[in-house]
């Protein structure tokens, strides 16, 4: 899931009785209609007021709507007055919010060039564009640019407009290029020939987004998704030319917990194709230089195996998790794949996690994670070397990115911090020099002097130390009147990076304290920080969450008066669950695009997503999960009970989280709670689960979360 890093401000007083001033009376809330609906498993039987607010895709596309499609618009749309008319004192703070965030963005900037195959390829922004430009210069003395897309032009009269991929073929002659113009991931392909500008014939839908060209120009492989789950599930090899009816399928992943994707190694070899799910993965290879040849697995799936390979001269060389539950880096000579055939490169280390690696002539560099903050280690194949490059932050992000070539000492990698707007260095391994080529620029007077970073720990119910990233202004007052926002995510081993948001200065410049609890369900501490919060431990992730913000209570960083929380879709479910848990704790919580009905969710197999998260959230078809699951289910736990200040968010057209989880969530938080607080939802008719494609329009909904919560601690400025 693609995990939401947003945020939000503040600090002031007379909280209740500024809410108190400015909200909605309750009694203007719309109210849902109920329509009990049982649903019965192992037994057990759960009384569903709300599933009536569920639509097919085909209910929602139809051109006449059905009394049901009409009866769900009418409530989300009614939702949305409510939100209106609840925040509409707000909206001139919202206004000075957006601009405020934008103000900070460099409106006509450019991205650090990649070169590649005798060009530099780069975007670059021009004065008020939501869209990029897409383009490339031929890497000699006096080349002109070339634009390969126009952006703002392609997406005019688009509410929703994502580019996808963008694949070159080794000719340099052709693009394929992926457009979503729905929010469901669902692309078509098409492609251009970047020597004459024109379009080609060839159009392929219904894709995952990208496409692998063989080294003959003319032939590309890619994957196509169930039209009911969106799982890729095929993948289908495509000549230029013919029309995609015609498309030779070459693989279908049949095990429907599995997802396959297609692609190319790095040395531009072997073209790859990837099945893998939580707790497994498979690779089948082919020589690129041979498209029509049959591909070969390099070593069949099995229950807990997970390998990832890359290619390098004669060997495949592969991170895994074999005997490694930090994953270790092995080598296997392409002729003889299989695991028993695997030679030890990096061997096994129980405090260090092996995150990733890249691969060049003299040098292997190793993306590791110790102490639960990312490294890059550099190692000369002739062992004369072997050290780490430093980093000074309390709290920090690192990672290799960009490194297309194999013959040179030069690294990329990114680096930010709480304090460190992203920033792109090209670091000499020999010499371990290195140069800054980029640094996101923060326009209106940004110093990073004027904050302070802070990596703490707080002790979890069993003891566990759970690690703390923080950010505030220098000179706040830290104490039971400030402002606090704890943000996590704390699922499918995703780690939560400590990096630098130009945003997130809104909340910081009018007193807010920022904070990451970097909760176990993610893998800051090692694969066994994950393993500890998922299946039948994932209450962990929830309490790891209770217990950060207890702590930040108890250290004096805030109060509950003054604390909120913020999580996204699987966050989401994780907001859900402390509300139920511990709602005394919170004075305002942001739910964004949340995962709240678990049960349903992961018995309905038809739901985009489910399928594959068997190993993730476990299989309620059995009961010892199907009670575990009921037993934190959000939406199934809610009670008649006070609740904190909600704001909730949601997409009509999100593929990932259906819209119909955080909408019936509502309606049943409404309908239960026994307070007055403040519960309103966003949901945006036009986009998914990864909100408005827009590159300023984005931070409209960023604007309505801070003058959420900056509402409820007084400020309005």
């Amino acid at each position: 899931m693609y995990f939401l890093l947003l945020l939000i401000l503040v600090s002031a007083c007379e909280t209740k009785d500024k809410q108190n001033d400015t909200k909605t009376d309750k009694s203007d809330a719309p109210i849902a209609k109920k329509q009990s609906k049982e649903l019965t498993t192992h037994g057990d039987t759960r009384i569903d007021d709300y599933f009536w607010m569920r639509l097919s895709d085909e209910q929602k596309n139809a051109d006449n709507p059905d009394t049901q499609t009409q009866d769900v618009l009418a409530y989300l749309n009614a939702e949305n007055d409510y939100l209106e008319e609840a925040m509409s004192h707000t909206e001139t703070f919202q206004d000075e919010l957006y601009n405020e965030i934008t103000a900070r963005i460099k409106k006509d900037d450019q991205s650090v060039p990649v070169n590649e195959n005798g060009y530099s390829y780069y975007t670059r922004f021009e004065e008020g564009s939501e869209y990029a430009l897409y383009c490339r210069k031929e890497l000699k003395e006096g080349a002109q640019e070339q634009i390969i897309f126009n952006g703002p032009e392609m997406a005019e009269g688009f509410s929703y407009y994502g580019i996808g991929s963008q694949d070159v073929s080794p000719d340099n002659q052709l693009m394929a290029f992926a457009i979503d113009t729905i929010s469901r991931r669902q692309y078509t392909i098409s492609f251009k020939n970047l020597e004459t500008g024109d379009l080609l014939s060839d159009k392929l839908s219904n894709t995952g987004g990208s496409a692998v060209w063989a080294n003959d120009n003319k032939t590309v492989f890619y994957t196509t998704k169930d039209p009911e789950t969106l799982r890729q599930n095929k993948v289908f090899k495509h000549i230029l030319g013919t029309d995609q009816s015609q498309d030779e399928l070459v693989f279908e992943e049949t095990d429907e917990t599995f997802n396959s994707y297609v692609f190319k190694t790095k040395s531009k070899e072997y073209i790859m194709i990837g099945s893998n799910q939580t707790l497994s993965t498979e690779f089948r290879f082919l020589n690129a230089n041979q498209p029509n040849g049959q591909f070969q697995v390099i070593q069949p799936r099995e229950r807990d195996l997970l390998y990832y390979p890359d290619h390098y001269q004669d060997d495949f060389y592969i991170r895994t998790n074999l005997d490694a539950t930090n994953f270790k880096l092995v080598k296997t000579a392409i002729n003889s794949t299989l695991k028993e055939n695997w030679q030890d490169v990096i061997p096994h280390r129980s405090d260090v996690l092996l995150q990733g690696f890249d691969l060049f002539t003299n040098y292997l560099a190793l993306s590791e994670r110790i102490n639960g903050l990312a490294t890059i280690r550099i190692k000369k194949w002739d062992e004369t070397a072997d050290y780490y490059i430093e980093f000074k932050d309390p709290a920090y992000l690192a990672y290799p990115t960009s490194n297309l070539d194999f013959d040179t000492t030069k690294l990329r990698y990114m680096y930010s911090s709480l304090t460190t707007p992203n920033s792109t260095f090209e670091y000499e391994m020999d010499s371990k020099e290195q140069e800054l080529l980029k640094q996101e620029e923060v326009l209106g007077g940004f110093n990073s002097n004027d904050y302070v970073s802070e990596r703490i720990e707080a002790t979890a119910t069993d003891s566990t130390k759970i690690p703390i990233s923080l950010v505030y202004k220098k000179g706040i007052t830290l104490g039971e009147e400030t402002p606090l926002l704890l943000y996590a995510y704390g699922s499918y081993g995703s780690s939560t990076e400590p990096t630098f948001r130009s945003d997130r200065l809104s909340l910081l410049d009018r007193g807010f304290v920022y904070a990451i609890a970097h909760v176990r369900g993610g893998q800051e501490m090692g694969r066994e920080w994950y393993e500890n919060g998922k299946l039948l431990k994932k209450k962990n992730t929830f309490t790891d969450f209770i217990n950060v913000g207890e702590h930040l209570v108890a250290k004096g960083y805030t109060s509950p008066k003054h604390l909120y929380a913020l999580g996204g879709s699987a966050g989401g479910l994780l907001m859900g669950a402390i509300i139920n848990m511990k709602p005394e704790l919170w004075n305002g919580v942001v739910a964004a695009v949340p995962f709240v009905d678990v049960v349903s969710t992961m018995l309905d197999e038809t739901i985009p997503l489910t399928t594959f998260e068997f190993d993730e959230w476990g299989n309620p078809k059995d009961e010892t999960y199907y009670n575990y699951m009921k037993s934190y289910s959000p939406y199934d736990n809610v009670e008649a009970k006070d609740y904190p200040n909600m704001l909730i968010t949601t997409g009509y057209w999100d593929s990932q989280v259906q819209y119909w989880e955080p909408a019936k969530w509502l309606a049943k938080l409404r309908a239960l709670k026994t307070d007055d607080n403040l519960l309103i939802m966003d949901c945006n008719m036009e986009t998914g689960h990864g909100g408005a494609s827009g590159r300023f329009e984005r931070y409209k909904r960023t604007a309505l979360y801070y003058a959420f919560m900056m509402d409820l601690e007084g400020i309005e400025k």
